[in-house]
C-alpha cells in the first residue's frame, strides 16, 4: 500500500503533541477518520439533512433513500441474506446491549449462558445482569483463557450442555490480539442448537466478515472502530430471530398501529429502530466502509501484520519485557508491562513524547485479574501506521523504562 498517500487522508496525523510527531498507537479503542468521512458529514449537513421515513418533501426523500442505501450496503459488506437484517444502533455496547434486553423472552430460568474469559465488558455486563435479574435462576458460564490467549474448543464443547441458551464470544480480543476461530466455535454450538453472538468491535477492523459463511446468529460492530464515526454501529440478526423477539425500545419508527388500547409494531429493520436515527452516521459509515474496500482489506491486514510482528521482536528485545497474548493467529494488537512499572506511569511517559497508546484493564477486569496484574499497555495498528513510528514507539518505551527503573 502506498501508505504516504493514505496518511494524507488522515490530516489529525499530522500535528505535534508536546512538541513531538503524534504517533498514535491507540487504533483499538478509536481509529481516526478519512478526509472522505468527514466530508460525508459535512454533506449531509450542508445539502441533505432531514428526517427520514415521515416526509414527502424533496430532502426528506434524499435523506431516507441515502439512509437505506447506507443500510444495503453494510448489508452486502457483510453479505447478510437481507438488509432487514441490519439494525442501526449506537455501537456494540448498544447492540449487545439490545440484544440482552430482548432475549430475556428466550433465556428463561433454568437456562444457561456462556461467554469467555477474555470478554469485553460490554459483552459480559450485559448478560451478568440479565443472569442477576432472574435471582440467579439464569446462569452465567465462562470458558477459561489458556495462558497463551487461546480457547479450549474441546472444553467448550463439554460447556454446551442442554441448557445453554446463547454463547457469547469475542471475534477478536482487544487486549490478547486473539483472533478466535470463530467458524468453528459456531458449527460447535449449532450441533448443540444453540446460537451465537459475536462481538466484532475489533473484528470488523481486521478480518473479512462474512456472516453467512460464519453462519452466526448475530454480530455486533461499531463504526468509529473501522474509520467511521462514533455514535453509529450495527447489530446483525439472523431474519428468524429478529422476526421473533420482541421489541427494544418504543417511540416513533417503529410502530405500525397506535390506539389507546393497543399498538401494533413495524417490520423488520425498523421494529429495532425506535426515535430518529443517526442518519448522518450511518451514511458516513458507508463512506468509511467503502475507503477500507477500496483500500483493500487483506493489504490492510497484511501490512498490520508486518508492524505487529515487528513491534512484538523488538519489544521482545527489551529486558523484564512480558507480552499478554501469544496466540498464533493474531490481529495487530500488542499488550505488554516492562518489570514492576505500573502501566499508567509509562503510558504517560510515552505521551510526554507524543506516543498515544492505551493503558490500565481496557474494559476487561476480569482477563487481568486472571493474569493477577492491574492492567497492561496496549499498542494497536492501522493501516495509516508505519515501522517508522514502530521505531520511534521502541526508542520512547527504552528511554522511559530507563527513567522510570
Amino acid at each position: 500500500m502506498d501508505i504516504e498517500r493514505i496518511r494524507k487522508d488522515f490530516p489529525i496525523l499530522d500535528q505535534q503533541v508536546n512538541g513531538q510527531p503524534l504517533v498514535y498507537f491507540d487504533n483499538a479503542a478509536t481509529t481516526q477518520k478519512p478526509l472522505a468521512v468527514i466530508r460525508r458529514i459535512s454533506d449531509y449537513y450542508l445539502k441533505e439533512n432531514s428526517n427520514v421515513h415521515r416526509g414527502v418533501h424533496h430532502l426528506s426523500q434524499v435523506a431516507t433513500e441515502a439512509y437505506e442505501n447506507a443500510r444495503n450496503f453494510v448489508a452486502n459488506y457483510i453479505n447478510a441474506e437481507d438488509s432487514k437484517e441490519i439494525i442501526f444502533t449506537r455501537g456494540t455496547t448498544e447492540s449487545i446491549n439490545l440484544l440482552a434486553t430482548v432475549m430475556r423472552s428466550w433465556i428463561l430460568p433454568g437456562d444457561e449462558i456462556v461467554i469467555t474469559g477474555m470478554e469485553h465488558h460490554s459483552n459480559l455486563v450485559p448478560w451478568q445482569q440479565l443472569c442477576e435479574s432472574s435471582g440467579g435462576k439464569i446462569k452465567l458460564k465462562v470458558l477459561p483463557v489458556n495462558l497463551d490467549g487461546t480457547l479450549d474448543l474441546g472444553f467448550l464443547e463439554k460447556m454446551l450442555t442442554p441448557q445453554v441458551k446463547l454463547l457469547a464470544v469475542t471475534h477478536i480480543s482487544n487486549v490478547l490480539g486473539t483472533i478466535n476461530p470463530v467458524k468453528e466455535i459456531v458449527e460447535l454450538a449449532h450441533k448443540k442448537g444453540v446460537p451465537v453472538l459475536l462481538d466484532g468491535a475489533q473484528g470488523i477492523a481486521h478480518a473479512k466478515v462474512d456472516v453467512q459463511e460464519l453462519g452466526v446468529d448475530f454480530y455486533a460492530f461499531s463504526g468509529h472502530k473501522i474509520y467511521g464515526p462514533m455514535g453509529i454501529g450495527v447489530l446483525y440478526g439472523r431474519f428468524t430471530w429478529l422476526k421473533r423477539l420482541p421489541p427494544y425500545q418504543f417511540g416513533g419508527e417503529m410502530i405500525d398501529r397506535v390506539t389507546f388500547k393497543k399498538t401494533t409494531f413495524n417490520e423488520l429493520p425498523y421494529k429495532y429502530e425506535a426515535g430518529t436515527p443517526n442518519v448522518v452516521g450511518a451514511l458516513s459509515l458507508e463512506t468509511a466502509l467503502r475507503y477500507v474496500q477500496q483500500t483493500g482489506l487483506e493489504k490492510i491486514f497484511q501490512h498490520e501484520d508486518k508492524l505487529l510482528k515487528y513491534a512484538t521482536e523488538k519489544l521482545k528485545e527489551i529486558e523484564g519485557v512480558r507480552i499478554f497474548g501469544q496466540a498464533p493467529n493474531k490481529a495487530a494488537v500488542v499488550s505488554f508491562l516492562i518489570d514492576d512499572i505500573h502501566p499508567y506511569d509509562l503510558g504517560m511517559l510515552l505521551d510526554q513524547m507524543g506516543i498515544a497508546v492505551r493503558t490500565g484493564h481496557h474494559c476487561a477486569e476480569p482477563l487481568m485479574n486472571f493474569y493477577c496484574i492491574p492492567g497492561t499497555v496496549r499498542a494497536s495498528f492501522a493501516m495509516y501506521n508505519t515501522l517508522k513510528e514502530v521505531d520511534i514507539f521502541i526508542n520512547a518505551v527504552k528511554k522511559a523504562v530507563g527513567m522510570l527503573r
